[in-house]
């Protein structure tokens, strides 16, 4: 443990300040400890003092961070896009990759980096015809001829009957066909050819999980088409194209209906049974743990009062009734939670709220007599699961109004109802037509006849009032979150704090044993129950791979070399985080630091962006990637999603994105994350990710009378010093970095042990969160530090006899060295070098 004057010593190095001049780095910490990954540390060897001419430089009271200086004589460091055109031993060989990168780029020649569907263009088998390599895909096309079945193509999704992102083991079609186990993507199979579309974050997962018999198909690259183009183009005209009903909401499958009917192809509604249950011999069973009840102190609202709100909501729209199929919409409006799926706290159900009862549709063998009771108490009945589609048509039989939000709900409940209602349609209007011709008033007849007229009007078709407000935080929800973020952070400090040190003395680490380690640190913390997601550990290629999951059997090992990203996040009783940091526990590249400078920049943008209330999401989209577009990079995913207060780690309806068909606003009291990045494939990754809490903005003007809002950081964890480029920073963006430091160990250093308090003390520099006000006291006390250390220095070689005389000049050289930052102090910012 440092004393008091060590650690003001290193505290006052690590203020970041705005690059006016390149001094050489001040070697006043080398005396005192040895070089940290996560800290911005000068080299430890002092440099000679003795060929150093005196001269005076006009600099800014804050000591520097040790950064790459420019080229002599020319601008500060310019991307240069360099990477090698892999070869298939390349690919599979990511140090070798990006040691071949780092020395193309050393020549200067600039090489834009390949996209990474060249890459699979050539390997063998590639050509996605199917032919008699993949035993699942037979088995699939043989259903096809069934008489029951009679299609020509088959869609699987990736969702499951509720739409969800993140799914049961039991539902994971799409993965065990294709062997893709992304969390996003959709697989078309007709009796030839087979495909499956995925987004930018999973194209280089897809190319290594896909066998031959599929073709990758690059969702939102330029030339690709969409599932409903490509079976225009492949399947002769009037096909039949099936689907799994349960799987696609109605809105999805109604888009894909009238797209294939240009080619007078039919949509088929298998609803019966999935094809691909039928061949997944082995399937796991259906979830069945228990469900709990989510204590109000951390809900903030009872049961009660939240229906009582929705059927307030119900009876302004007009509507008796509404069906809510979205996991996480059920488990916040009932105020419970499950384990129904892997990394979220939600289970596997229905909800019909009426405006007299309501109804929930579970598999019974999940509610513990404390949930029944919980549940009773709030005038909430249960039925199995499977009748949720008999109490929807037995609705529409009684005339209910139904609110379905059709952008979530099935098509197969939305078509059970629609069908049930023509019936009850059809039964009224022959009863009227009967009454008619016994001599009842044509007036009585006609008010019903305008309820029957053109089509279903005992349905509203629209978003789910209970979306916004559960992504709108109560306060008992926002304290829940703050809390769990800064039990969460003492755990990342710990974490890190483990991994240097490992690190340090060359053990060696895999990627899964990283992600292991950090859970055990996540589950020493009060209240934690899982973590978030499947973490994401990835070591400089596997970085590279935007959603990676190493597995055991082929991990990396985590080295000194090269980038070490990691993404990862905790479900506590009281919130859900998710946070990112790169780290490089070697020295990084000067590439590399610009990389991570630049995502740096978009993620302060972005956090100090003030905006007008009513502004969706994605008009920021492009603060988080200026910064990047300004040297031709970018990245291939959204900028940040919302997340659920001890639910859902991504959560809607809001978004930050270059997807600009979302226009939900962000409301005071959501929660979005903030994680712009860059990722050079088969190379490295970088991301920053904090979760951010929208808030009102008090601002001396509000014009048009409209109010502002910006955003609180959620996340505090030590960003990596060590990568930024302080060339590249305006004296802004250094003050963002020390004030959040600054926050992060005065929020943090109270929740860990001596030794992590140490570690985090290096890594945040607490000094930053001095003001100018205290400059004055703060230069007396860093000189009297210096001073004292020097003399200590000075005295050394005196007092201890046994140095060598090479080791008695360096000592007094560094001693005389911090007389000379004492002067400086002194003398208000002048420093003689």
């Amino acid at each position: 443990m440092y004393n008091f004057c060590n650690r003001l010593a290193v505290r006052s190095h690590l203020i970041l300040a705005p690059h006016h001049s390149h001094p050489a780095p001040l070697p006043m910490e080398s005396a005192l400890f040895s070089s940290s990954p996560l800290s911005a540390f000068v080299p430890r060897s002092p440099p000679s003092l003795a060929s150093r001419p005196l001269r005076l430089l006009s600099l800014p009271f804050s000591l520097l961070i040790h950064h790459s200086p420019p080229p002599r004589g020319g601008p500060p460091l310019l991307p240069r896009r360099l990477l090698r055109r892999f070869s298939p031993a390349a690919y599979a060989d990511a140090d070798a990759a990006a040691a071949s990168a780092a020395e193309s780029r050393s020549s200067g020649d600039r090489v834009v980096a390949r996209p990474s569907s060249e890459l699979r263009m050539g390997r063998p088998g590639g050509s996605g015809t199917g032919v008699a390599g993949d035993e699942k895909l037979r088995s699939l096309r043989e259903l096809f001829a069934r008489p029951d079945v009679a299609i020509d193509a088959y869609i699987i999704p990736s969702q499951d009957a509720h739409q969800s992102e993140f799914i049961a083991e039991c539902f994971m079609r799409r993965a065990y066909l294709t062997g893709f186990t992304g969390s996003a993507g959709t697989a078309v199979v007709t009796k030839e050819k087979a495909a499956l579309w995925t987004d930018g974050r999973y194209f280089l997962q897809a190319e290594k999980q896909l066998s031959p018999d599929w073709i990758l198909m690059r969702s939102g690259n330029q030339g690709v088409p969409t599932t409903s183009e490509w079976l225009n183009d492949v399947l002769p005209a009037g096909c039949r194209i099936g689907i799994d009903p349960f799987l696609f909401s109605h809105d999805a499958a109604e888009e894909l209906k009238e797209a294939i009917s240009k080619k007078n192809h039919e949509l088929i509604l298998i609803k019966d049974f999935n094809l691909v249950d039928e061949i997944w011999k082995s399937r796991p069973k259906p979830p069945g743990k228990p469900t709990r009840v989510h204590d109000i102190k951390y809900a903030g609202v009872d049961v009660l009062s939240k229906l009582s709100s929705l059927r307030s909501v119900l009876v302004e729209n007009g509507c008796t009734a509404i069906v809510i199929s979205m996991l996480d919409e059920v488990a916040w409006l009932l105020n419970m939670r499950g384990s129904d799926v892997p990394n979220s706290p939600v289970f596997y159900s229905y909800l019909i709220v009426e405006i007299s009862h309501a109804t929930l549709f579970v598999d019974n063998n999940k509610v513990t007599p404390g949930v029944l009771d919980h549940l009773k108490s709030a005038g909430v009945e249960l039925k199995p699961y499977e009748e949720i589609l008999s109490e929807v048509e037995s609705l529409a039989a009684k005339g209910a109004k139904l609110w379905l939000d059709t952008s979530c709900v099935n098509a197969a409940i939305v078509s059970i109802f629609r069908s049930a209602c023509e019936r009850h349609f059809t039964r009224l209007a022959t009863k009227s037509r009967k009454q008619l011709n016994n001599g009842a008033s044509s007036d009585l007849i006609s008010i019903k006849s305008e309820d029957i007229r053109n089509g279903i009007p005992n349905g509203l078709y629209k978003v789910s009032p209970v979306a916004i407000a559960k992504a709108v935080k109560n306060k008992a929800e926002i304290e829940g979150m703050k809390n769990s973020h800064l039990r969460d952070a003492a755990a990342l400090s710990e974490f890190w704090c483990w991994m240097e040190q490992e690190v340090k003395n060359n053990l060696t680490l895999t990627e899964v044993a990283v992600a292991d380690k950090l859970f055990e640190f996540r589950k020493q913390q009060e209240g934690f129950i899982d973590t978030s997601f499947d973490t994401i550990s990835g070591y400089g290629a596997n970085g590279a791979v935007i959603h990676y999951k190493p597995t055991s059997d082929s991990c990396s090992f985590v080295g000194t070399d090269n980038l070490f990203l990691l993404d990862s996040g905790g479900q506590y009783v009281d919130g859900t985080t998710d946070i990112t940091r790169t780290v490089h526990f070697g020295e990084p590249s000067a590439w590399q630091k610009e990389c991570f400078t630049r995502v740096l920049q978009g993620h302060i943008a972005l956090d100090q962006a003030i905006f007008p209330e009513r502004m969706p999401g994605f008009v920021l989209d492009v603060l988080a990637r200026s910064s990047l577009w300004k040297v031709g990079l970018d990245y291939r995913h959204g900028t940040g999603h919302g997340v659920g207060a001890a639910l859902n780690v991504h959560e809607g309806p809001q978004s930050i994105s270059f997807r600009f068909g979302n226009l939900t606003a962000l409301q005071n009291g959501m929660i979005v994350s903030n994680e712009p990045g860059y990722y050079e494939d088969h190379s490295f990754g970088i991301r920053i990710e904090n979760l951010l809490l929208v808030k009102e903005v008090d601002l001396p003007n509000s014009y048009g009378g409209i109010g502002f809002l910006g955003f609180e950081k959620l996340t505090f964890v030590p960003i990596q010093s060590k990568l930024i480029d302080t060339s590249l920073l305006s004296p802004m963006e250094i003050k963002w970095v020390n004030d959040y430091h600054s926050q992060v160990w005065e929020k943090v250093s109270p929740l860990v042990n001596v030794a992590v308090r140490d570690w985090l003390w290096r890594n945040t520099s607490h000094a930053a969160c001095w003001t100018l006000k205290s400059r004055g006291k703060m230069r007396t006390q860093l000189m009297s530090t210096c001073l004292i250390l020097s003399i200590s220095m000075f005295a050394r070689p005196i007092k201890q006899q046994s140095h060598s005389q090479r080791e008695r000049l360096g000592i007094a050289a560094r001693g005389s060295h911090l007389v000379r930052v004492s002067l400086e102090l002194l003398l208000g910012g002048h420093l003689f070098l």
